[in-house]
């Protein structure tokens, strides 16, 4: 008889055989060394913390760790120019004059680089009847007006001339602006200077500043108009959502409105439409920026906005910008080759893959122009793991292959009864994906929550369907990478609680990130700990059973 282990050793390495033929592929998509990095850190806009915070969650999971705090774009600036973070993020660029004084840029080598695009909203707290106001329409000169104080109740002539389907209330209008150094209050400053410079620069005279007004990222007020101020996006956005803040309107990136569940005012183009900020919108809108060009220019790669707030195109949304970041071309005290690849790395996720989930976090991706120029400015960070990325695998849902920004090209037209003049779209905005339209033409109703649009208008009720849930509730779109959209929401009768159910987190957030590579080494540790932990797994649960059950058998 061959002896017991003779007999055996052959047999355990058959099987031993067979579960590496099981495991190695597990194992094989891990790198001998994965990429380490060390942290990155950088202040700046409120603007685009939405889109940079999910960015660097996405990236925690390959070892690379993105400090960012959003305290504004005035603070970013001046945190990067003193050294104290290794990057900044603004929507406006350094030298701007705001009023006597002149914002300086700083002795240490940067450069500009395009993050993301998107649209300034106009949020609002408005009901009508104890029915939420969903479809708001305003012109440009109705919220120069708001916000100069020379438009004080929503039941203005100039607002009732926006909105012919609705009969506005007789209630006090709160404008709620920021209190901080803001790229926000630039953008809409920069837009009322250029398209309303006359109640514009009223206003300014009338708070003590000087005239021409032009642009400020300081937002100017005056005690006694009823105007609130505040500090960063969450909390203008935060302040109107509050029940007792009724009649409330503020300035402030789409991705807000769209987290918190409330309407943004449709704004009145120079197409004769009024249009909400949409991805595509914002598209079609910066089609019109014109961007320096002059790689030696101070400010290359910053846009000149004027195209874009006199953009004729129906489905342009006037207040649209782009978001930079700021980053050093040269090693510092506070900036070595290390920090250099973390951040290079971090540039080269948002600059592509980072663009995928621009639209559903509330923003619109980067043109293929911005794109190819942002990555020639990665290269220009000291330490950086230089990459040869080819643009047509960028996989940013704005342009094709061939270039062609396909996001601008296949913005749908507006609605009929979203253009200037005696009609207008009511009740058409509800949870569920749907839209619908109620009655039109000056007799409309304002939308209801729950499934149907109902109200008065000049004394006729009229009504039409819209879908369930929560009338006018911006809807997010399905995550990537095959996670779940929101589902069902519903508002509670009582409270006005929005309830939603579906995969967000508590804020509202979707939860989603899509696999990418960093850099050159491939599999990150987190990823290759947790393949290396299935292996083990199965050699733990599969291999004791297997050599118990045979010792006891080839024993006996």
């Amino acid at each position: 008889m061959t002896p017991v282990k003779d007999r055996l050793v052959p047999r355990l390495l058959t099987r031993l055989l067979a579960l590496a033929v099981v495991a190695a592929p597990l194992l094989v998509a891990a790198p001998v060394q994965a990429e380490s990095y060390v942290p990155t850190s950088g202040a700046g806009s409120t603007w685009s913390a939405n889109a940079i915070d999910q960015w660097r969650r996405n990236v925690n999971q390959y070892g690379l760790k993105v400090n960012y705090a959003s305290t504004g774009s005035s603070d970013g600036r001046n945190q990067f120019k003193n050294g104290t973070v290794d990057f900044g993020v603004s929507e406006i660029a350094y030298g701007i004059k705001d009023g006597d004084t002149v914002d300086e840029p700083p002795t240490r080598a940067f450069a500009y680089m395009p993050i993301v695009a998107g649209g300034t909203a106009f949020m609002y707290n408005l009901k009508i009847g104890g029915k939420r106001v969903t479809d708001l329409r305003l012109s440009g000169s109705s919220i120069a007006g708001i916000f100069t104080g020379t438009i004080t109740q929503w039941n203005d002539p100039k607002i009732k001339a926006d909105n012919p389907g609705l009969v506005l209330p007789a209630r006090r209008i709160v404008p709620v602006v920021r209190s901080d150094g803001s790229g926000t209050t630039a953008q809409l400053t920069s837009w009322m200077a250029d398209r309303h410079q006359q109640t514009w620069d009223a206003w300014c005279g009338l708070v003590g500043r000087p005239v021409p007004c032009g642009t400020t990222s300081n937002y100017p007020v005056k005690d006694g108009r009823g105007f609130v101020a505040l500090a960063g996006s969450l909390n203008v956005s935060g302040y109107v959502a509050q029940d007792q803040s009724e009649g409330a309107i503020t300035y402030v990136e789409y991705s807000y409105a769209l987290n918190l569940r409330f309407p943004s005012a449709k704004v009145l183009n120079d197409g004769g439409y009024y249009v909400e900020p949409t991805a595509s919108n914002v598209a079609v809108a910066l089609l019109k920026a014109k961007v320096d060009e002059n790689p030696s220019s101070k400010t290359y790669l910053t846009p000149d906005l004027r195209g874009v707030y006199r953009n004729t195109d129906p489905r342009s949304y006037q207040l649209s910008s782009y978001s930079y970041m700021i980053v050093p071309t040269a090693l510092s005290d506070s900036f070595n080759n290390e920090k250099g690849k973390s951040l290079g790395a971090f540039a080269y996720y948002f600059l592509c893959q980072g663009q995928q989930e621009a639209e559903d976090l509330g923003y619109s991706p980067l043109p293929i122009n911005l794109v190819e120029a942002g990555l020639k400015q990665v290269r220009r960070i000291p330490g950086v793991a230089a990459q040869d990325t080819d643009i047509k695998k960028c996989n940013n849902p704005t342009f094709s292959a061939t270039g062609e920004n396909t996001l601008a090209k296949n913005a749908p037209q507006p609605q009929a009864c979203d253009k200037q003049g005696a009609s207008q779209c009511v009740g058409t905005r509800a949870a569920g994906g749907t839209t619908t339209t109620g009655t039109t033409g000056g007799a409309a109703a304002q939308g209801t929550t729950g499934g149907s649009a109902a109200g008065t208008t000049g004394g006729t009720t009229t009504s039409g369907t819209t879908g369930s849930g929560v009338a006018g509730a911006p809807v997010l779109p399905g995550a990537v990478s095959g996670v779940a959209g929101p589902g069902t929401v519903t508002v509670d009768p009582d409270t006005g609680a929005v309830i939603t159910d579906g995969a967000v987190d508590a804020n509202g957030q979707q939860i989603a990130a899509i696999p990418v590579s960093i850099g050159a080494g491939g599999v990150g540790s987190g990823t290759a700990l947790v393949l290396l932990a299935i292996a083990v797994l199965l050699a733990v649960t599969i291999l004791p059973p297997l050599l118990d059950g045979r010792l006891k058998r080839d024993l006996t």
